[in-house]
């Protein structure tokens, strides 16, 4: 086993030839880290799972030659989840637990930790050190191809939930890998496309989920991502890269590169990414002409051969080879986290739950019942060991009083489709109820693929349509990557959104549609009414290698509110077979104050007939803050179970930095607002109770002043009045009063002082002797706060 001690790495890194390092810092093939067999360095093996384990046999097992390696990566980045036949390959069965859209709907920490730990011992199983996940990069925008693969628009939820799934990883021995780091946002031209986002945004929004996941489960490694960063790429930017993750939050652990992310591997390795993943030959020539130039400074590159040892160590003393993995037992998980984070979005009438042993005719509608899309299309695809086949999993749950039948109905538009949407409503007329699985376009996202619609495939919006006119009760079941438009929203009875359920969603379907699951996913992302209301579509998605995130830190629900635009469904929407009340919202706090921590209780109460859990949602809104900003923002939340007419408190906590925004001017986090209402919600736009604190805010930091400054920033601050006063009455030999007139004549001009005061003093007054006395004033004031 490698166990060397830290003074022992340092001694092999000393020991090291230019060659050696090189291939410490690159990878060994597709999926290994280098060895140095004269220095008995062994390579670990990392591969894609998010949600799921892809272990290819014929990339890790089959050697290191890389003469295919770029070829299979592509074919690996390119693959369709919905893909006849021989996408996986020789890829080993493993399990696919609901994609990243789905699991943040769940809004629960525990399941999430379950996953990771069972994807740890399916990891352990095959030999696999590192699994490539999880990824939380914001859903700023529906259309992303990859939105499927991450939790949430909201960087709490995205931060708690990763955290979780790394924890669950780590603490059974298998590295996590933290992506993409940052703002990985669209697959148009994602490797030469600068996301252009302005700094307070940055650190609200794109950077605060890494930061959460990061403080709460510190991942063995971090991910740079494929983009470039306000013009400069993310494997290279060392203000992203050292700066924020390494000074800043205190990251100490291993840097890699996203797969072929780097352009430049000497600047890559200056900025902060230590590992360059996969191997490249032409990357590593150049790496060792750098070195060997002596370009880069050696403590940089001795410091990243370190961290990759002490990664390397970390990954075999916790090897834990256990020869069994219990698949059954992680099918059973499956089930369970699809069931918990199905989102019921529409119920009318109470058409769910359907009763199995109530005598009549069921008809089920889709090849989506049959043949399910379990997950989204790339390099994170699972080879399922086993599916739940919804339409199989329905008519097992009903009696025999009722039948069930299935229609096929393809995603295909060909055609015949009027003949079959005829023949559909046909039967429909004959039917009590319908269930409907209907699905997003396939072809049209995944990775390298955004979607440019947020419809359904035509012909399901047209079936959907037709069977609203039947007069039977219509469900909808929905498998999307994101959002999709609901044209027919209105006219039918209920809907599930079922996102990407994976293997065990089939059975979570049947469960919820018949009641021996109550739906108690909330969405984790909100559903706009049409595309052009998406935040930012309007710059979306860029030109000229620059994609201007134009909504600043407004994202998903911060901006549908401000701007007060109807949606479809609000962030944290979520319907339940029972009802809650709120109670008692109780805050242990008289005021919000710098350095104060604030604990909140409220009571949930199960007012309906049923058990059921209740997302509690807590939101802090700011009255009158300093700089504008979002209306109200999550800050925490949790999950409660209650049986009928139960009650429970549940206790939550707000630190100092949820009342806090970031203030560009001032390169730091601030408490500045008259109070802050602290918020119990079921929804973003369904608050149940609300509280007001007051805010004893920071004092302000006095302004810096130049001659050219505005004359109202000049007596913002609050010593120029009187110095300006002294130096008046003693340069232009006037009395104290006089001054103070002069200085009065300057106070309405919206021009810069200087060129205010030299209409009434000509050039009595020099610009230099102005600039003078606000130099003596920034230097003795400058960043000090006022009063």
């Amino acid at each position: 086993m490698f166990q060397p001690s830290d003074d022992e790495i340092l001694s092999l890194v000393g020991q090291m030839t230019v060659a050696e390092k090189v291939d410490l810092l690159s990878g060994r093939g597709l999926w290994k880290t280098g060895s140095i067999e004269r220095l008995g360095i062994p390579s670990v093996v990392m591969t894609d799972g998010a949600y799921g384990v892809r272990y290819s046999t014929t990339q890790i097992d089959a050697g290191d030659s890389d003469a295919d390696s770029l070829q299979a990566f592509l074919e690996l980045v390119d693959q369709q989840a919905d893909a006849p036949g021989g996408m996986f390959g020789t890829t080993r069965p493993a399990t696919c637990f609901p994609n990243g859209n789905l699991l943040g709907c769940s809004w629960d920490v525990d399941l999430a930790y379950r996953m990771g730990a069972a994807l740890a011992a399916e990891c352990q199983n095959f030999g696999v050190h590192l699994l490539l996940g999880p990824g939380i990069n914001i859903r700023r925008t529906p259309l992303a191809g990859r939105a499927y693969e991450y939790y949430s628009e909201d960087p709490v939820i995205s931060g708690d939930i990763a955290a979780a799934v790394i924890s669950g990883l780590q603490d059974n021995g298998i590295g996590a890998s933290l992506k993409h780091f940052a703002c990985n946002n669209s697959e148009i031209e994602r490797t030469t496309t600068s996301s252009d986002v302005d700094e307070r945004a940055l650190r609200e929004i794109y950077l605060a989920g890494f930061e959460r996941a990061i403080e709460k489960s510190p991942p063995w490694t971090v991910m740079s991502a494929y983009n470039p960063l306000n013009g400069v790429q993310a494997s290279e930017n060392h203000w992203l890269l050292t700066t924020v993750l390494r000074e800043e939050w205190g990251y100490d652990g291993l840097v890699v590169s996203d797969w072929h992310a780097i352009k430049d591997r000497g600047a890559a390795l200056v900025a902060g990414t230590d590992l360059d993943m996969p191997e490249s030959k032409p990357r590593k020539a150049r790496l060792r002409a750098v070195l060997e130039a002596g370009t880069i400074p050696p403590e940089v590159v001795d410091a990243a051969c370190a961290k990759i040892l002490a990664f390397v160590r970390k990954c075999k003393m916790n090897e834990r080879r256990d020869p069994i993995v219990d698949l059954d037992q992680h099918h059973a998980l499956s089930q369970q986290i699809a069931a918990e984070s199905i989102v019921l979005l529409r119920n009318e009438g109470r058409t769910l739950p359907l009763d199995p042993s109530s005598p009549g005719r069921l008809l089920v509608v889709g090849d989506g019942a049959i043949m399910p899309i379990i997950q989204g299309s790339g390099s994170a695809t699972t080879n399922p060991y086993r599916v739940d086949t919804p339409f199989v999993q329905i008519a097992e749950r009903a009696s025999s009083n009722l039948t069930v039948q299935h229609l096929p109905f393809s995603s295909d538009d060909s055609a015949d489709v009027n003949e079959s949407i005829k023949t559909i409503v046909q039967a429909a007329s004959k039917a009590d109820a319908i269930v409907v699985f209907a699905e997003n376009e396939n072809s049209r996202h995944g990775e390298g693929n955004d979607r440019d619609a947020l419809n359904l495939v035509a012909s399901h919006d047209a079936l959907i349509h037709a069977l609203a006119g039947s007069g039977r009760k219509i469900i909808v079941v929905l498998s999307m990557p994101d959002t999709v438009e609901m044209p027919w929203l209105e006219n039918v009875d209920a809907i599930l959104a079922s996102f990407y359920a994976g293997q065990g969603g089939g059975e979570a379907i049947a469960r919820i549609l018949f009641g021996a699951q109550n739906p108690c996913g909330k969405l984790s992302a909100t559903m706009p009414r049409r595309m052009q209301d998406i935040p930012g579509w309007h710059t979306y998605p860029g030109e000229n290698g620059h994609h201007v995130y134009s909504e600043g830190h407004f994202v998903g629900y911060r901006f549908y509110d401000i701007k007060n635009i109807a949606v479809t469904f609000p962030f944290g929407h979520g319907l339940s077979y029972t009802t809650f009340a709120y109670e008692d919202l109780v805050i242990d706090s008289h005021e919000i104050a710098s350095g104060v921590d604030c604990g909140v209780s409220v009571t949930i109460r199960n007012t309906g007939p049923v058990a059921g859990k209740e997302i509690v949602q807590l939101y802090v809104r700011p009255l009158k803050p300093a700089l504008k900003g979002p209306i109200r923002e999550l800050k925490a939340f949790a999950k409660v179970h209650l049986e009928p007419g139960a009650t429970k408190t549940v206790k939550l906590r707000l630190v100092e930095r949820d009342f806090q925004h970031f203030d560009v001017a001032r390169s730091a986090w601030v408490l500045d607002a008259e109070a802050f209402v602290i918020e119990a919600a079921a929804s973003s736009r369904d608050i149940r109770l609300a509280a007001t604190l007051p805010c004893r805010p920071e004092a302000p930091v006095r302004p810096v002043l130049s001659p050219n400054s505005p004359t109202g920033l000049v007596f913002a601050h609050p010593e120029a009045e009187a110095a300006l006063t002294g130096f008046f009455a003693d340069t232009l030999s006037i009395s104290t009063a006089e001054a103070m007139a002069l200085l009065a004549k300057t106070k309405a001009s919206f021009l810069g002082f200087y060129d205010t005061l030299s209409w009434y003093v000509g050039d009595s007054v020099s610009e230099k002797d102005i600039a003078e006395l606000f130099a003596r004033l920034n230097g003795e004031y400058a960043k000090e706060p006022l009063g």
